[in-house]
């Protein structure tokens, strides 16, 4: 899904936005061209740039010659750069005929060219030619089955022996062995964008390989691939989201591709690809002109833009075809469209609205945030504070034509949709009347800079805003002059834009539970599973593999240098890292307390959003806190709760005694409760309609604990109902009288004395202790001595020593399975092994699970397997596999999982990619700032007192075949394990699953517990 990052920059009004021309110097270690001794040695190419005075991320953009445009931004974190390859084309530009090409193409992409991923282009590239065209008939043959399916059975065949001559994986294979982390891509209406996160002293080859990729597209394994897509679009059947937002889109755009088409692409296109039209849509939308490459982290300006022009600079020059974007009609009166779905239900409104770089859609940006901010929209207080819906939010998705606000709610028990929307359509009305406070629209302003001064800190989020600009067309300096521009809307402005397009111009989406009478699938083709051909290697793998790189260092954290320990009073730890980047901070108070304790912890934390304190209801605390760009949260697990703080810490000292007062002093409101006991019992409904929440929280709790887990620990409906607010306020101000610790991370330094200027009668000056030390010490309110935490129930993990086959029946198109072992308690000595273990076997998209069962075999768009540690001393870990795949293919997907558990495939080549994953990955990771807090308290669970990354690093580069092989035998292979599936029951194998164990049906109270 794409993220908007148009939110990353701050106002920049009194910059001087001056667009600035600038050239590159020569990098010094650039070697000069070979010449004849005579000859004047050639001077090195200048590289033209520019840069925009004042803008905080440092961006300089490049135009190659060839007409590529390049982003670079410096920002040494950490020896990493991220990096995205951004292609000016999306489903938009699919043909008509052909919806999903640009999806499926991208998929594509990654299977290599005529150099990478290959072992003998010359007789492959015959086999792949007969492919092509096999498939231009079976496209012709929609009404002949009966010609498909011989035409298909020879596709299928002529696909194995090309398959003969691949390396499958091999792009992955080549990301993985240099360090290289979320390897992935994505496509959306308007882009198709190819991420990689990779060591700075892997430039060189992320470059010679991403250039190798964007000559040309190579359609290998494509029906394979093609199998992929199918479950991608049958993960898509099953979701209720997916049909609801594709009904609303269809009635908002009927003409526009935004409405017309969706970037998965339709059954009947899926089922008839053309590999001829993927070709053409490469050649015509992936030339250097349509193109950025967007770079952030350590980096040098000057050698990197050599390194990428050696690179890309080759790739010849061409247009890419321009957009005529259709012009939509106006809608006069609402649409109303019904969906039906086994999930819980809500109501959508979509109101459509000019392309994102405009003024308007600075003002529906505005728009959004004054119905939904988190905690002082209108939305937010009046609909969710007050618990007047179960959930309602605001929510944009700006395009370069087009951009739709979206509007939803889900209700509470007995509440029609017809209500919920009339509740929205009300908010919308109090803007349009200027019926909001003069101070949100500021407020907002701060808060987003706020906003974008912590995303200045992560590389994605940088990457991300220069490929947003380059999608849209957008100068660099206007890119940035839309904050200043954003900072200008006024309330006037607002009321006014209100008027003019939220009126009866909407599309009205009632999403019902229900069975979807249109529900359909994709039909499974019969495949034959073609080689891994893991041990192989093309000849380009080894040469771009052998290319020399500099060696980088890890570095560890040093927990007892790196954080600062000391006593706010006797009893209570701080700890502290300083943050000396900007002016944020986050403040914790964590207790070892949780719902193992009490199963009323989670409701007095969910319940404090809803209380006053002091002076102040709880809506006006919510609107000081925004107002000081501030917020607070309560959250509490099984055995933690985490009191968290954060925001600007100009205005910490306001904050934190605002926070203390509610915390200690939180008013008992009844009616809040006896709303949030009806919408705790809707929530428990709706979750039993979530087959996410099904399989991976209710069925894993049961077989590992048995019917009384950590998830069915919870109040029945009773209790519920007989909760009294003082019962939960008690809970809640006793929270700082528990054993607790302090994390710091912000600006403020640990202690800052001072002393007074006057002397007292003995000639002695008052020392105050300042600092966040100090400020706490005044503020934070806490008993002389903390009491230690209660008593925990303590669940016992169950032994898993009976095969068993759990199902529950869910309405769905695919069948999602979960193979469960137990394994040891947890040991750090077992962390290296178990860490090679995931990499080489289940890891990725080079990892064996993911090679066989996905790339060799077409069984499944998501399949991984992992040895998961435990995160607590004491507690056991397990080995958990998961693959997701249509109904039909249960018995090959079951068999293919089981397979690989029990006799774990022997490639060195992969081993020796796994080993230099980890090494280059610990190598050039570096936790910083406030992730080291976090760090040790994560580490602290763990028994540990250093960075355990330490010994991942020494072991995992010593680690031979053999020792793979006997912890694989010891742990896992012929090891009980229980099957957990979620499917429809009409859909299910039952004869196939009883091969794995006794099969048992479990109901939805059972695992529940209501």
């Amino acid at each position: 899904m794409k993220n908007n990052f148009l939110l990353l920059f701050p106002a920049l009004a009194v910059l001087g936005l001056v667009t600035q021309c600038q050239s590159s110097k020569p990098a010094t270690t650039a070697s000069a061209a070979t010449t004849a001794p005579a000859a004047t040695p050639a001077t090195p190419k200048e590289y033209r740039y520019e840069s925009v005075a004042g803008d905080p991320l440092g961006v300089r953009i490049y135009k190659l010659d060839n007409g590529l445009t390049v982003y670079l931004s410096d920002y040494k974190d950490a020896p990493r750069i991220q990096t995205y390859l951004a292609v000016r084309a999306g489903s938009k530009n699919d043909p008509a005929t052909a919806t999903g090409l640009a999806h499926y193409l991208e998929h594509m992409v990654f299977k290599g060219t005529s150099k990478l991923g290959t072992q003998d282009w010359a007789k492959e590239k015959v086999e792949l030619d007969k492919i092509e065209a096999l498939y231009e008939v079976y496209r012709g043959q929609r009404n002949d089955p009966a010609a498909r399916k011989r035409t298909y059975h020879q596709i299928d065949s002529i696909s194995g022996v090309a398959a003969k001559y691949a390396v499958p994986n091999e792009y992955d294979k080549v990301m993985g062995a240099i360090g290289a982390k979320g390897s992935n891509a994505h496509t959306s209406s308007e882009e198709t964008v190819y991420q990689e996160d990779i060591p700075s002293n892997q430039l060189e080859k992320w470059a010679a390989i991403q250039a190798e990729r964007m000559q040309e597209m190579v359609p290998r394994l494509f029906h394979t691939e093609l199998e992929a897509v199918y479950e991608e679009k049958n993960r898509g059947l099953d979701s209720d989201f997916n049909k609801e937002f594709e009904a609303l889109n269809a009635a908002l755009y009927p003409t526009h591709p935004y409405g017309t088409q969706t970037t998965i692409g339709t059954i009947e296109h899926l089922q008839n690809p053309s590999i001829t039209e993927i070709k053409k849509y490469f050649g015509q939308y992936y030339v250097p002109s349509n193109v950025a490459l967007c770079l952030s982290g350590d980096l040098d300006y000057d050698a990197t833009i050599r390194v990428i022009d050696k690179y890309f600079g080759a790739l010849p020059s061409k247009s890419a075809p321009a957009f005529n974007a259709p012009v939509e009609k106006p809608i006069t009166a609402p649409i109303t469209r019904e969906i039906l779905g086994p999930q819980s239900e809500n109501v959508m409104l979509g109101y459509r609205l000019p392309g994102k770089a405009t003024r308007d859609g600075l003002r529906l940006r505005m728009m959004d945030k004054i119905l939904t901010n988190g905690q002082a929209g209108l939305i937010d207080l009046d609909l969710n504070q007050q618990q007047k819906v179960l959930q309602a939010a605001s929510f944009t998705d700006m395009n370069d034509d087009y951009s739709t606000h979206v509007i939803y709610g889900t209700p509470r028990q007995g509440q029609k949709l017809e209500e919920v929307k009339g509740l929205l359509l009300a908010e919308l009305a109090k803007v349009k009347a200027g019926n909001f406070p003069d101070w949100l629209i500021p407020a907002i302003i701060n808060n987003e800079k706020l906003e974008r001064t912590k995303s200045y800190e992560s590389n994605e989020a940088r990457a991300s805003a220069m490929y947003e600009a380059f999608i849209e067309r957008v100068d660099w300096k206007d890119y940035l002059k839309q904050q200043a521009d954003f900072a200008s809307i006024t309330k006037e402005e607002i009321v006014k834009f209100a008027n003019d397009n939220y009126g009866e111009n909407y599309v009205n989406v009632f999403k019902r539970t229900g069975t979807d009478p249109n529900k359909v699938k994709v039909v499974k083709p019969a495949i034959t599973p073609v080689p891994a051909n893991r041990d192989v290697a093309s000849n380009y793998y080894k040469q771009l593999t052998a290319m020399p790189s500099s060696e980088l260092q890890p570095v560890f954290v040093d927990y007892k240098k790196d954080i600062q320990e000391t006593e706010i009073k006797p009893g209570l730890p701080l700890y502290y890292t300083k943050n000396s980047e900007n002016g944020l901070f986050n403040l914790y108070y964590i207790l070892d307390i949780g719902t193992n304790n009490d199963p009323r912890w989670g409701l007095a934390a969910d319940y404090l959003q809803y209380l006053g304190a002091g002076q102040y209801s709880a809506a006006q605390l919510q609107q000081e806190f925004y107002k000081l760009g501030c917020s607070f949260n309560v959250s509490s697990g099984a055995d933690r709760t985490f009191v968290t703080l954060n925001g600007l810490d100009s205005n910490l000292e306001p904050a934190l005694k605002l926070f203390e007062q509610l915390i200690n002093a939180p008013k008992p409101d009844a009616a809040a409760l006896k709303n949030m006991v009806s919408g705790t019992l809707k929530s428990r409904q709706d979750a039993k309609l979530n087959k996410q929440v099904i399989l991976n929280a209710a069925m894993v709790n049961y077989v590992k604990y048995g019917p009384k887990n950590p998830f069915t620990n919870i109040l029945s409906e009773k209790e519920l109902k007989a909760l009294k607010p003082e019962q939960l306020t008690a809970l809640l101000k006793k929270l700082p009288t528990y054993q607790h610790r302090v994390l710091y991370y912000g600006p403020q330094e640990l202690f800052k004395s001072s002393i007074s200027g006057e002397a007292d009668k003995k000639g002695e000056h008052t020392v105050s202790i300042g600092g966040i030390a100090g400020l706490l010490l005044m503020n934070h309110r806490t008993p002389a001595k903390l009491t230690p935490a209660p008593a925990a129930k303590d669940f016992a993990e169950q032994p898993l020593k009976d095969k068993k086959v759990y199902w529950v029946d869910y309405n769905m198109v695919q069948t999602e399975i979960l193979f469960l072992t137990k394994g040891d308690l947890y040991s750090k000595e077992l962390v290296p092994t178990v860490a090679l273990y995931n990499e080489y076997f289940g890891g990725g998209m080079g990892s064996i699970v993911f090679q066989d069962l996905r790339e060799s075999k077409a069984l499944a768009y998501s399949a991984y397997s992992g040895y998961t540690n435990a995160d607590k001393v004491g507690r056991s870990n397990y080995n958990l596999s998961y693959i997701g795949t249509q109904s039909d293919k249960l018995p090959e997907a079951m068999a293919g999982m089981e397979a690989l558990l029990t006799d774990m495939p022997v490639a060195e080549a992969n081993l020796e990619i796994a080993k230099n994953a980890i090494r280059n990955s610990i190598s050039t990771e570096r936790i910083t700032k406030g992730n080291i807090l976090m760090s040790y308290e994560r580490a602290r669970r763990l028994g540990l007192d250093y960075d355990l990354r330490r010994d991942v690093y020494a072991s995992t580069q010593k680690m031979t075949f053999d020792e793979l092989k006997k912890f694989q035998q010891a742990k896992i292979k012929g090891q009980n394990q229980v099957i957990l599936v979620i499917g429809s029951k009409d859909r299910l194998n039952f004869k196939e699953l009883a091969k794995y164990g006794t099969v048992q049906q479990l109901t939805l109270k059972e695992i529940f517990g209501y």
